[in-house]
């Protein structure tokens, strides 16, 4: 498998603050990766880094052996934390948006998940509940084929019987060639789709491996690694 995303001494301070110090990390093609940590482990930082909406401090970040800008959008689609899209567009609108901005988008694809989800085309954003809109921003960044989806906290806002669907419907429609980051903490619900692990803490990766290998090594779920690893 190719490499797809490399980080050489990744470093990033907000006024002083250090939120990645000096990561290393190498990320292959066609892996479903989480990115697991606590609040302030560097998550969104990193993932902000790889779509090129930040600038490290020092050290490297490449997408496909190339620095994040106009060469990695196309390869990149991001799902950031929060709400990004105005809140007075209808859906039907942002798909048509979405459409004109990326040449991978597939308006079909995007039309048919929200329907599925029982989603009114009509509606505006603002009119819809937090666990809605979540909803709409997931499909639309997943209707992309991009090779290497970034999601920060795809599931922190909606109810728990929804996290499933959500899940199933970001394994079921992206490229299997491509790479998934989902940067979370609701570990327990991501897990089952997890096949790469990488502990976040303190803006270092402090541990990166298969997931069935580490369930295999430590004899526990990934969940209760996690607990071990962070409660020190």
């Amino acid at each position: 498998m190719s490499e797809i995303l490399n980080c050489r001494g990744l470093t990033k301070r907000y006024s002083g603050k250090l939120a990645l110090d000096h990561l290393d990390l190498s990320l292959e093609s066609g892996r479903v990766v989480g990115l697991l940590g606590p609040n302030g482990s560097g998550k969104t930082t990193l993932l902000k880094i790889a779509a090129g909406l930040l600038t490290p401090t020092s050290g490297s970040l490449l997408i496909d052996g190339k620095e994040p800008g106009k060469a990695t959008k196309a390869a990149v689609s991001y799902l950031p934390d929060r709400q990004a899209v105005a809140p007075e567009m209808r859906v039907a609108a942002l798909i048509q948006k979405f459409s004109d901005f990326f040449t991978d988008f597939d308006a079909g694809q995007a039309e048919t998940l929200l329907k599925d989800m029982a989603i009114d085309l009509n509606l505006r954003m603002k009119e819809m509940s937090k666990g809605m809109a979540d909803k709409v921003q997931i499909v639309l960044a997943m209707s992309r084929k991009a090779r290497l989806y970034l999601l920060d906290e795809p599931i922190g806002g909606v109810d728990p019987a929804a996290r499933e669907r959500i899940l199933k419907t970001i394994i079921a429609n992206y490229n299997p060639e491509a790479t998934v980051v989902i940067a979370t903490h609701l570990i327990t619900d991501v897990e089952p789709v997890l096949d790469d692990i990488v502990f976040l803490k303190d803006g270092q990766a402090v541990l990166h491996q298969d997931a069935e290998t580490l369930r295999e090594k430590y004899d526990e779920s990934v969940d209760e690694r996690f607990k071990e690893v962070f409660s020190c």
